[in-house]
């Protein structure tokens, strides 16, 4: 089976816990580079970049367990920073909020309860 196969199917495989982080991820993003746009701040811009980039690595099954430890902090720190750069909020930056505090749950949980990749390489080595 090829790359292009292997990928494929593991897309048609996810959870739906991981549709959910993908949901929530794609929400924030947009919801970033908007604001980037609208306010004129690029760092609020490209965070929303760091999504789509993550969702792409998602989506090419590339260490998603490592994706998952790194979306914590990533999205975990834009909370005080958006508290002590913003001197007025909206709802949408309430509701962006929100998805990034269930976006970080979701995170957790699919960090503990994925087996870890080296694990699987050494069982397929052994086989």
């Amino acid at each position: 089976m090829n790359v292009q196969n292997r990928s494929a199917s593991r897309i048609g495989s996810l959870s739906q816990l991981q549709w959910l982080a993908v949901a929530l991820v794609v929400v924030t993003g947009i919801l970033h580079v908007y604001a980037g746009v609208v306010e004129g701040r690029i760092p609020v811009a490209l965070a929303g970049v760091g999504y789509a980039g993550a969702l792409v690595l998602f989506f090419l099954d590339y260490r998603r367990r490592l994706l998952y430890l790194i979306g914590i902090p990533y999205t975990a720190v834009q909370i005080p920073i958006w508290l002590v750069v913003k001197s007025e909020y909206g709802v949408v930056d309430y509701v962006d909020k929100a998805v990034q505090v269930v976006l970080i749950l979701v995170l957790i949980y699919l960090y503990l309860n994925t087996p870890s990749e080296s694990a699987g390489d050494t069982a397929t080595a052994a086989d």
